[in-house]
């Protein structure tokens, strides 16, 4: 991981883009990676593969919101989430990448940690998932 601080999205743009550059994905993947207070990232970046045919995650997963509640406790104590999930394919964002966000926007709020914007990754393109791309899922 890298030492600069992430205090903006074109930040953890940025940073995402340096851990996946040169694009291009074999399986679908979550990663996660936890800020401190003050921006700097915490050096591991956690990947966690997704099962072929996993549709979204379950924002109430006991495992999720442990993880979560665990990281921004003992690890990095009063910190933040960043989620990038990456799949196979092109094109600009899909309906199963606005879900994803809104998920892992989800989960982030039941456990109450702050969450950085969710980015999403395919084979040519990485982009944010603000919360305004997934409000239209609910129109």
């Amino acid at each position: 991981m890298t030492d600069e601080q992430i205090n903006s999205q074109a930040d953890l743009e940025r940073v995402w883009r340096g851990l996946m550059e040169p694009l291009g994905f074999t399986r679908t993947s979550l990663w996660i990676v936890f800020l401190h207070p003050d921006g700097r990232p915490h050096k591991t970046l956690i990947e966690v593969p997704v099962p072929d045919g996993r549709l979204l995650p379950d924002p109430t997963a006991p495992e999720l919101l442990d993880l979560l509640a665990e990281w921004t406790t003992d690890q990095v104590p009063g910190g933040r989430v960043a989620f990038l999930r990456t799949r196979p394919g092109r094109g600009g964002l899909d309906r199963s990448d606005r879900l994803w966000a809104a998920a892992l926007y989800a989960a982030a709020q039941v456990a109450g940690v702050p969450c950085e914007v969710v980015h999403a990754a395919n084979d040519d393109r990485l982009v944010p998932v603000p919360l305004d791309e997934i409000d239209s899922l609910s129109a």
